[in-house]
């Protein structure tokens, strides 16, 4: 916190601060012999004229702040950068998840891409908004709401936080709108070698396409032949298969793009969990990768999987940003 030299608080930040990154501590209560400070670290992104600031976390939570209950404030730099593993930026990070996972229809708004597929996935039914729009907000979000209403989709945005260059403001603004968040999650990244490390890679089939008994494996609900395209789009894709008694003990799906490997659709028979097969998929995948000249690796896991996310900690990744999908607002939101 921001201490001044005769040892006080001091609140260093105003309205002008709008879209920065902070560190507040605010008053939240009186104790038997003390008070109670809580502190908030994240993206100032509003104070309005009532005195109230928002600042949104890094998970994309909101916090609301009277400006009377603040006791110290200051500007503070984005977030660090991770000390291990690979460098990345928001930008590249979602333009690589995006190419590995294409929709059937897109189009450009200004730069934002909307894209469609049939309504398999969020990711491949969603605005991408990096950057401007090319028109004043609610303008574009009117043509959003157009183009998905043509083809008989609810209208979704898809967000980040966190990270330097994320969205935390059009978040905010989304929000004061109506837009309601379904769905939140993470993209982690690590480096690719530990995943590869990570087993053997023994007894695990590799496939440019997904076969049937791959496809029955796979959780998603509505597997159609646009969901196939959707899985096999990329710019070099692999399906990993473990085979089993009665049909793939174990799946998943890689996506090679440069630097980068993607992975996804990391399933395994739930009668056989806990068994290792999940790391000998993803090994066998990296070593694929690897042999493409990949180096680094990234996921998106949703921020309820513990047991996904203890497996990707233990092979070397971690979070790097949090993203989140944004539903247009409606009757099914009312």
């Amino acid at each position: 916190m921001e201490i001044s030299a005769a040892g006080r608080f001091e609140v260093r930040i105003t309205a002008a601060d709008v879209g920065k990154r902070v560190s507040v501590r605010r008053l939240t209560g009186h104790g038997d012999t003390t008070e109670k400070f809580t502190d908030t670290v994240g993206v100032l992104t509003s104070w309005d004229d009532d005195g109230v600031l928002t600042i949104t976390r890094r998970a994309g939570e909101v916090v609301r702040i009277p400006e009377s209950a603040l006791v110290a404030g200051k500007v503070v730099p984005a977030a660090p950068a991770r000390r291990r593993g690979p460098a990345a930026t928001y930008d590249e990070l979602a333009r690589v998840s995006s190419r590995g996972w294409r929709p059937v229809e897109s189009e450009r708004l200004g730069e934002w891409e909307l894209r469609a597929a049939g309504g398999f996935t969020r990711r491949a039914n969603s605005v991408l908004p990096l950057g401007e729009p090319g028109l004043p907000l609610d303008a574009a979000l009117e043509a959003v709401r157009r183009w998905y209403g043509a083809r008989g989709l609810p209208a979704y945005v898809q967000t980040a936080t966190g990270g330097e260059g994320t969205q935390e403001l059009l978040c905010a603004e989304l929000e004061r709108r109506g837009w309601v968040r379904e769905v939140s999650a993470e993209l982690w990244i690590g480096g690719l070698a530990p995943v590869a490390d990570g087993a053997a890679g023994a007894g695990v089939v590799l496939s440019r396409t997904a076969d049937e008994a791959w496809l029955g494996r796979y959780q998603r609900k509505g597997v159609s032949e646009v969901a196939s395209r959707v899985l096999g789009s990329g710019p070099s894709v692999w399906f990993a298969t473990v085979p089993g008694e009665h049909g793939p003990a174990a799946i998943g799906r890689l996506v090679v793009d440069g630097r980068w490997a993607g992975f996804a659709a990391v399933e395994v028979d739930p009668a056989l969990r806990r068994r290792g097969l999940a790391t000998e998929v993803m090994a066998a995948l990296a070593r694929q990768a690897l042999a493409e000249g990949a180096s680094a690796a990234w996921l998106q896991v949703e921020t309820d999987n513990t047991g996904a996310r203890a497996l990707y900690t233990r092979l070397g990744l971690a979070a790097h940003h949090a993203y989140h999908h944004y539903r247009e607002p409606g009757p099914a939101n009312s």
